[in-house]
């Protein structure tokens, strides 16, 4: 596990630990800058978030930040000299995984001690926190006309069916063209399964073209889904083509309308809330603001019972180890490191992504040098909590607490995967900045600093840089998203919805070879 208590704020730097050799700027440092509480006066005009040596650092020497390994000095460092990817290099080092050795069990709270929202209760007894009504297609060929039938519900026509959140439609680009069998049919058939059967939709068509090679049928009969009442069908070339099956499914859906408004919502228990935990637009303080205080919030889910999921697999690659020590048994903790040789071994070969090492060109301006250094970040949304199982992309997650399920880091398809396993909410940090937004599972955006907060007000739901600021301490910042997570679950919009973001985001992971 992570060791975070030991952060302190002294004037222009924070010290995440005492064996760290590098502190991080709290605000720009000046050349000439004395830091008195480390004894050193800067060498270098260092931006805010960015890493200095607090003492001479040789070059082989480990970077230690939070204690843990975050790359090698690739030559001597002078104590008050920038530390970034100039200096640093990035190879690979041994790993004590030590399965299970930290492993603590959560201390649920009793049922009556439980915190409460506003679901929507499902007949299966799943709840949801929106009530939509989803229109899925097979294939790219269907794409436009799952996107005409829900363009035809416009706020004025669903007026009359107030419980009713919407009627969105979830496009995609693949389907044809893509192996028949193995792994990416399977996944895409799982994806859309996730989402037909997701407790925020009331109801779900499902729209192919009828010749592409994810077929209707074989969907159904991998998924054990059966139209009813709840789910209908459509296959474009034996309903007369484009514009009458768009009129059949516009027809479809307005006999949905009155069924779905009856659904109304009722008091339940916060177990029932499982979020999607996501980072994008990284800085140098995410680990010590947004993601950690999300994590927080985590604890506090899961001693009430409730499930938070972490992902994006290239984003703790270098920092698995301190998950395995926390995973409830050797097998989980076997799992994650499965996934993690995958993408290793096979998946990432020879190509230029972060699980070689490199993040991107925003994470680099804000700080980050390279990928094990943003993996300790990213990790630290999970908690400090036991790892409880691991799932693939878009397996229903059944387990509670805390999980993970392999994604990759693009946060459009990571989150997809996390509502696809069941994901009633989503979290997301960020430092630079991000517009994400999805559907049905509303999403909540966690700024790690005050100034980006300031900039992008109409984006951000909650401001973690007050940590930044000594106005609030991680564990209230938890505390009050965690309170956040509720509100939004019983039905306030979060900034994402208010702007209405969430139409385009659904974006299966596609795997396979394309011929």
């Amino acid at each position: 596990m992570i060791e975070t208590s030991g952060k302190k704020l002294a004037g222009p730097i924070i010290r995440l630990h005492p064996n760290d050799n590098i502190v991080v700027a709290r605000i720009d440092v000046a050349i000439g800058t004395e830091v008195p509480s480390e004894h050193f006066t800067s060498r270098s005009q260092v931006p805010a978030g960015y890493k200095i040596a607090s003492k001479k650092i040789l070059k082989g020497e480990p970077i230690l930040k939070y204690n843990v390994t975050v790359g090698f000095a690739n030559t001597d460092i002078e104590a008050g000299t920038m530390v970034h990817s100039h200096n640093t290099e990035f190879r690979e080092f041994d790993r004590d995984y030590a399965y299970a050795s930290e492993y603590k069990a959560t201390e649920l709270l009793p049922e009556n001690q439980r915190a409460t929202f506003q679901g929507i209760v499902r007949e299966d007894g799943k709840v949801g926190t929106r009530n939509y009504i989803g229109i899925l297609s097979t294939v790219n060929c269907s794409a436009t006309v799952v996107k005409k039938i829900a363009e035809y519900f416009t706020p004025e026509r669903l007026a009359p069916y107030p419980n009713i959140d919407g009627v969105v439609a979830f496009a995609h680009s693949i389907g044809c063209g893509m192996e028949m069998t193995g792994e990416p049919m399977q996944l895409l058939r799982r994806t859309m399964a996730g989402y037909a059967r997701h407790p925020n939709l009331a109801a779900a068509l499902i729209i192919g073209l009828g010749c592409e090679r994810n077929q209707l049928k074989g969907l159904l009969e991998q998924e054990g889904l059966q139209p009813n009442s709840r789910l209908h069908t459509f296959i474009m070339q034996e309903s007369g083509g484009t514009r009458k099956t768009i009129e059949a499914g516009i027809a479809a859906v307005q006999e949905l309308l009155a069924d779905a408004n009856r659904f109304k919502r009722s008091t339940v228990s916060a177990s029932h809330l499982m979020v999607g935990l996501q980072c994008g637009g990284s800085d140098g303080f995410s680990s010590i603001t947004a993601n950690p205080a999300l994590g927080a919030a985590v604890d506090i889910l899961a001693r009430h019972g409730g499930t938070g999921i972490l992902s994006e697999t290239p984003e703790i690659y270098g920092v698995e180890h301190t998950l395995t020590r926390r995973a409830v048994s050797k097998e989980v903790g076997e799992k994650l490191i499965q996934r993690i040789r995958w993408w290793k071994d096979e998946y990432s070969v020879n190509r230029d992504v972060q699980i070689n090492g490199k993040v991107s060109p925003g994470n680099q301006i804000g700080g980050l040098a390279n990928i094990f250094e943003k993996s300790l970040g990213s990790s630290m949304k999970g908690g400090t909590g036991p790892l409880m199982n691991v799932y693939r992309y878009a397996e229903p997650v059944n387990s509670k607490g805390f999980v993970f399920m392999d994604t990759p880091g693009f946060d459009p398809v990571s989150a997809t995967g996390q509502i696809a396993g069941g994901a009633n909410l989503i979290a997301f940090t960020t430092g630079r900045g991000s517009m994400f937004g999805s559907k049905p599972a509303p999403c909540i955006k966690l700024a790690t600093n005050t100034p980006m907060f300031q900039r992008l007000t109409e984006d951000m739901d909650i401001n973690c840089g007050e940590i930044l600021d000594g106005t609030i301490s991680v564990q209230e910042m938890g505390q009050k998203i965690f309170e956040l997570f509720l509100r939004i679950a019983s039905g306030e919009k979060s900034k994402s919805e208010e702007l209405g973001l969430g139409d385009y985001e659904f974006v299966p992971w596609q795997i396979g070879i394309m011929s």
